[in-house]
């Protein structure tokens, strides 16, 4: 136990935040056929969790049911109360349970109005409103404390196949989402922290092209398909992927071949769209329909693959332990003394002399708190005068 203590000032103490990442890579394999060979059952892949309250999946990167399973992230998906999809028809399934999964994730990522209405996930370069969206929450074991901002892309298939798998050709043609913008563009008006646009790009667009076809939402043109149209949102510090459901849907009016009805790939309730067509939200019959674990796994069977990095933020203190020269040169060791006298003292003309292994911080009223250890003991004497730099981090 120290006998002497010495006071830090005021500049003997300093804050420091350290961000450090990750690179999470999640592949297609893991998502959509890994643990079932061949071509599973959509929702009956050993990795996936389905349960009977039917609002949600849960995707992990092995069987759930083993020790070593980790969760990885869930897939929703819902519609607000007056998308064209709200109706009441007897074909629609699930309604209620769609628009509170909108809201809910709405009223926890986007807020209130001044009305205490609940805001709609809104585009912020085009001012569109996403009424119709899929949700991706990802693990906070793998997002960590936030994903790390212009580090995300999400490329999924909207190609029409029906023996669909991660090796499939069809692959080819798929869409990529990206928060390009993200590490100077983001915006910070969300309850739930910063976040930044999703914008599409494709393997099929061709910027060359001078007839590439236009992207449009509800009937107004937002520009050339290879302009990277947004297509959704990305929540960094909740770790969330809000994705519009109108990348599936080429049905709308005015809209491309709008006039062909819908083909439908893999699952019959996602529909298709080509690689040269990325709408930012649309009305979309599919979403009614189906039920969310449908439509979930068919959004799910879709992903190529995900990667970004994760950000862990370190914050630490660091204590200067400043020894003078005239400090800690006798030890309050017991065995420092025998017969009265200093063991490391030969004559008792000698300075004295103390090895340093440890330091500990005491709080005001010298109760220990933190104990550092030295790698190596140094020597300490009235000769020579040390800095010892101690780090806490949280």
């Amino acid at each position: 136990m120290a006998t002497t203590f010495k006071s830090f000032l005021s500049n003997d103490i300093a804050s420091t935040r350290t961000l450090l990442h990750e690179a999470i890579p999640i592949t297609g394999s893991i998502i959509s056929g890994t643990y079932n060979p061949g071509q599973p059952a959509l929702g009956s892949e050993g990795n996936i969790k389905t349960y009977g309250h039917g609002i949600f999946e849960s995707v992990y990167d092995y069987p759930y049911l083993s020790s070593s399973a980790n969760h990885i992230f869930d897939v929703t998906c819902g519609f607000s109360s007056d998308s064209p999809v709200s109706g009441t028809s007897t074909t629609h399934t699930q309604v209620a349970k769609k628009i509170n999964i909108y809201n809910e994730m709405a009223q926890y990522l986007v807020g209130y109005d001044h009305t205490g209405t609940i805001k709609q996930f809104t585009l912020p370069s085009t001012n569109k409103k996403m009424k119709e969206c899929y949700f991706v929450p990802f693990s906070r074991l793998l997002s960590k404390d936030e994903i790390k901002k212009g580090s995300f892309t999400f490329e999924l298939s909207v190609s029409a196949s029906t023996t669909f798998n991660h090796l499939d050709t069809k692959f080819h043609d798929r869409i990529k989402l990206t928060d390009t913008s993200g590490s100077n563009g983001y915006n910070v008006d969300s309850p739930a922290g910063e976040y930044g646009e999703l914008f599409a790009s494709t393997s099929a667009w061709n910027a060359a092209a001078t007839n590439a076809p236009q992207v449009q939402l509800r009937g107004e043109t937002l520009g050339k398909a290879y302009s990277s149209p947004a297509v959704g949102l990305l929540y960094y510090q909740a770790g969330i992927a809000v994705v519009s459901g109108g990348i599936f849907d080429k049905s709308v009016t005015g809209f491309l071949n709008a006039a062909a009805a819908p083909k439908y790939i893999n699952h019959p309730h996602i529909a298709e769209i080509t690689g040269d067509q990325v709408l930012a939200d649309a009305p979309n019959s599919f979403l009614s329909g189906a039920t969310i674990q449908q439509l979930s796994d068919g959004f799910r069977n879709r992903i190529y693959d995900i990667s970004y990095n994760n950000t862990t933020e370190l914050n630490s203190t660091i204590y200067f332990c400043r020894v003078n020269h005239n400090d800690f040169n006798y030890s309050s060791n017991p065995t420092y003394l025998t017969g009265s006298k200093l063991r490391v003292k030969t004559r008792a003309a000698d300075a004295p002399v103390t090895y340093i292994t440890t330091v500990g911080l005491y709080s005001a009223d010298n109760e220990l708190l933190a104990v550092a250890k030295l790698s190596e003991p140094l020597r300490k004497d009235p000769t020579n005068e040390l800095t010892l730099r101690v780090r806490l981090d949280y």
